[in-house]
């Protein structure tokens, strides 16, 4: 079942395929999921129509001729800061997903995923969460075996309740959430938060889970299957 949204959000689609861009207007319109007030099938023209529109969110295709989403992202990005972004491509290679996700988006999802993936990420970025595709979860959990063994974190320091919090983020509770299960105030969750970024030296929440993943701070088998926050 999706997650609730008060307010169908306002998004703009970015995605050189014509047919791909109508089929996906078609389904969010049909499924009451959000208002498209805008499309674009390039960065170029995607930059054009932000600057009269203000979306909510934006579907992001990555590789588009003229100026790629990658670029398009760090520009809107530049501009408005709390754009929420979900990287969309047909690839699922980890580096596409770093790149974005240093750069700040919300979510990244495959196109070979189908129309599911969208349904379900769409209300949990507007929620406050980020979304990866199932495909790209498993990747980088299948691929820590395979990384070195030395820990970055052994120069860092957690204190007890910092590795408390890091857990219940990677299992995609939200700051209000993890307030209520640990009995402190929001304000509190997001100080931890912060200096948590910090001391793993993250621009990002999504960025510092895969670091926790990585470095063994939390068990990939708690990770949810469908998202991380």
């Amino acid at each position: 079942m999706n997650a609730i949204i008060e307010d169908k959000p306002n998004l703009i689609i970015v995605d050189d395929h014509l047919i791909f861009r109508q089929g996906l207007k078609a389904i969010l319109k049909t499924q009451n999921i959000a208002n498209v007030i805008g499309e674009a099938s390039n960065g170029k023209e995607f930059m054009d129509v932000l600057i009269h529109h203000r979306p909510d969110l934006v579907i992001m295709d990555i590789d588009m001729p003229h100026m790629n989403g990658m670029e398009a992202t760090q520009k809107a990005l530049a501009l408005f800061p709390d754009l929420k972004i979900i990287a969309l491509s047909m690839f699922s290679d980890e580096e596409y997903c770093y790149k974005m996700i240093d750069l700040g988006v919300k979510g990244f999802i495959l196109k070979s995923s189908g129309i599911s993936e969208i349904e379900l990420a769409i209300p949990d970025v507007m929620n406050g969460k980020s979304y990866f595709a199932n495909e790209i979860l498993r990747k980088i959990i299948n691929n820590l075996g395979r990384k070195s063994s030395q820990s970055e974190l052994d120069f860092v320091e957690l204190t007890n309740r910092e590795r408390e919090i890091l857990q219940h983020i990677c299992q995609g509770s939200t700051t209000d959430e993890i307030a209520e299960k640990l009995n402190i105030s929001p304000k509190t969750v997001k100080s931890h938060r912060s200096n948590l970024l910090e001391k793993t030296a993250c621009n990002n929440t999504p960025r510092m889970i895969i670091y926790a993943l990585k470095n063994n701070l939390v068990d990939a088998e708690f990770m949810s299957a469908q998202k991380i926050s």
